[in-house]
């Protein structure tokens, strides 16, 4: 399938996969951010994107942001639909708590987990470089559903009406 990219800024990088079985095309960001702590803040990508009608493209941070720093992705995902033809960009929130003013500044954080040594920050500020590789994206197709009220019953299931949590958190494990 081949999908139109255009480049909104002249550094926008485009998409390539890491490798061959990467599920996944990266996303760079196109300029420097800083992030302090409690604060979310939008980190642009420099690109527009043509997705096909019956297909979604879905952004989602890469795992080694959230293994490294304490950024996060605020809605879980990003869903550009394929009538959507601005700029993609990667939201961040970052979820470290503030430190004290007198906190040396090397607790600030490169997105690759490097400390921030010598710039001049307030501590637990992450810092996102133009050319980092910020998030990861993927196109699936999307059917379309036709949503029908009832008042009839569901369905029954196995699992019925039992929600969040609701097969606990331990892993059964048969010994052979």
């Amino acid at each position: 399938m081949n999908v139109k990219i255009k480049r909104l800024h002249p550094d926008a990088v485009i998409p390539q996969y890491a490798t061959p079985g990467a599920a996944a095309f990266d996303l760079v960001a196109v300029e420097d951010v800083i992030i302090a702590p409690g604060e979310t803040k939008k980190v642009p990508l420099g690109l527009a994107f043509e997705i096909p009608e019956g297909y979604v493209m879905i952004v989602a941070m890469r795992s080694g942001v959230a293994l490294k720093t304490k950024l996060r992705q605020p809605n879980g995902i990003g869903v550009i639909d394929s009538d959507y033809r601005g700029e993609v960009a990667m939201m961040f929130d970052n979820i470290q708590t503030a430190l004290p003013i007198d906190e040396y500044y090397e607790w600030s954080t490169f997105i690759d987990g490097s400390e921030a040594v010598g710039v001049n920050l307030l501590s637990g500020e992450c810092i996102i470089r133009k050319g980092d590789r910020v998030a990861q994206a993927f196109i699936l197709p999307i059917p379309r559903v036709n949503l029908v009220e009832t008042d009839e019953e569901l369905s029954e299931t196995e699992r019925g009406t039992g929600g969040f949590g609701h097969t606990g958190v331990t892993a059964e494990v048969s010994v052979n």
